[in-house]
């Protein structure tokens, strides 16, 4: 019988997506307030999902960083 394996997208808390970003975790909790950030509630704590935090970065041109930068 097949193992069946499930590909569950990454979830990230404030602590960890803050030092994804690169910022304060305040920042993260302002911009949530706003509601400019995406992200959803389990019960009274934020979790992100990192391809949707990634797709926010694109469009708003930011890198994240884990990605190197690229001099000009």
């Amino acid at each position: 019988m097949a193992e069946v394996k499930y590909n569950l997208p990454r979830v990230m808390t404030v602590r960890e997506l803050s030092a994804y970003l690169r910022v304060h975790p305040s920042t993260i909790y302002k911009l949530l307030r706003r509601g400019e950030l995406p992200g959803f509630r389990i019960g009274t704590d934020w979790r992100f999902n990192a391809e949707v935090i990634d797709r926010w970065c694109l469009e708003r041109n930011m890198k994240p960083a884990d990605e190197p930068m690229r001099g000009n």
